[in-house]
């Protein structure tokens, strides 16, 4: 019999884990055991999880294994890859580490790679790099390939190009709440493969993932860091600039707030600056013709514009590259006009006394506006612009974090729209019914729990933005 601890979350015996231990190749650790926290270690230092197990897998007949073994007890089951987005402490679940799981296989033939479910992006830039190719990849070297593509996944130097990259997904290899392996294809199961793509973890393990690559080797591109006192004039001329940009090129706007710390590169370091993200698939004497407006504004502090190998998108965002505390919040924007602009400026300029460290508009549309060849279940395609923001700090400071998100969220209100890309969905807390089915729209949700019904029935996969059996 499973017992239960003081919280009402399932609590496992020493000799279940022995009776999981057994059935699995890879670690098995219960808390307080020296390997839990490494295998429960998430990038976002402010969603910690504890479940009552941890797994460490080392491949599929692990992640079989360790879903029945959840499944027998009606033990919630939680996936970990790299930690990016994490919803819940998963009290009481199986906790699946995907982490050992990371092979990628680059087919240069058939442009395809497939990669496994611990998979990061850097990975997937220096191997497709090797052959002149691309995904369609985010702007962080250390998020999860799959979890990425799982809910749509944007890419800010091919997204207005190609699309969404989950558009571009060719096979999903799973483990649903059946203990089953399942290879998914736009020919086999045709439902499970269109939720699959959109519908984020709610549907199994996914071990592995196959998607297409595009034959791009360069672009032109990078970052002009503006001084806070240019802010009003920067973001004015920015939003006014992107409307007429081509579909092979994209820009979004951060204003940055950061620490006096070392490993803040000098221009930057304890100050407030505007960071314009650029990004060409054009060549580079035409792309920069194209950057012209923007550079006329005022000498940048920081300029890294340059004709860059692909497989260095990983330096276009300079994401921070080691895991931190942050709370976020993120929007879809129908329209981003002056007045939103000025609301914008009001929350987070330079006399705001805000505490955020991080609010990025980025500029979508193009083919993120267009269906997909095959259909998936991929939302908020009408979104014309994104907001996400963030704080980041001591866990006392969260209150402070999300005050001032809530704010920014009601200022930019009257020109936000429910239905959003599933991957803004906020990462460090919990989603409500009502909250999902507006994000993916009635029509769409409601095809997603019939689904659900019948793949997890039980829904043992409910650590996430959860989509309940119908």
């Amino acid at each position: 019999m499973t017992s239960y601890d003081t919280t009402g979350h399932a609590s496992l015996s020493s000799a279940e884990a022995a009776d999981l231990a057994a059935r699995i190749a890879g670690p098995v650790w219960l808390p307080g055991d020296d390997g839990y926290q490494a295998d429960c270690a998430t990038f976002n230092l402010m969603t910690p999880v504890r479940p009552a197990v941890a797994v460490g897998a080392t491949g599929v007949a692990d992640v079989r294994a360790a879903v029945r073994f959840a499944a027998g007890r009606d033990l919630p089951v939680a996936v970990l890859a790299t930690g990016h987005q994490v919803v819940g402490e998963a009290g009481g679940a199986v906790l699946i580490n995907l982490s050992r799981m990371d092979a990628v296989h680059v087919d240069p033939g058939r442009r395809l790679a497939r990669v496994e479910g611990g998979a990061r992006w850097h990975q997937v830039l220096d191997e497709a790099g090797e052959h002149g190719l691309a995904g369609v990849s985010g702007a962080s070297p250390t998020v999860g390939v799959v979890g990425y593509h799982l809910g749509g996944g944007h890419s800010p130097i091919l997204g207005r190009t190609h699309g969404y990259a989950a558009d571009h997904v060719q096979a999903v290899e799973i483990v649903t709440a059946d203990g089953e392996s399942r290879r998914v294809t736009a020919t086999s199961e045709r439902d499970l493969f269109w939720a699959l793509r959109g519908g984020k973890g709610n549907f199994g393990v996914v071990t592995a993932l196959e998607f297409s690559l595009f034959p791009v080797e360069r672009f032109y591109g990078g970052g002009l860091f503006f001084a806070g006192e240019h802010a009003a004039e920067v973001l004015r001329t920015w939003r006014e600039w992107t409307t007429g940009l081509p579909l092979e090129t994209t820009s979004s706007i951060a204003f940055l707030r950061r620490p006096p710390l070392p490993g803040v590169p000098e221009p930057l370091r304890g100050t407030f600056v505007v960071h314009v993200r650029f990004s060409s698939l054009l060549p580079a004497e035409e792309a920069e013709r194209l950057l012209a407006p923007m550079r006329a504004i005022a000498p940048p502090v920081l300029d890294t514009i340059a004709d860059t190998p692909y497989r260095m998108a990983r330096t276009l965002h300079m994401d921070p590259p080691r895991p931190a505390p942050w709370v976020e919040r993120s929007s879809a924007l129908r329209d981003f006009p002056g007045e939103a602009a000025d609301a914008l400026l009001r929350e987070i300029g330079p006399d705001s006394g805000t505490r955020l460290g991080f609010v990025e508009v980025r500029l979508l549309d193009g083919a993120l506006a267009r269906p997909p060849a095959v259909p998936n279940a991929v939302s908020g395609r009408n979104a014309r612009w994104a907001l996400i923001a963030s704080g980041a700090g001591a866990p006392d400071q969260a209150p402070v974090f999300r005050a001032q998100l809530a704010a920014l969220a009601g200022a930019l209100a009257p020109w936000t729209q429910d239905e959003m890309n599933a991957n803004l969905l906020t990462a460090s807390q919990g989603t409500t019914l009502d909250e999902l089915r507006a994000a993916y729209g009635r029509e769409r949700y409601d095809r997603l729990a019939a689904i659900k019904k019948r793949y997890d029935p039980r829904n043992l996969f409910r650590v996430n933005h959860n989509i309940a059996p119908a």
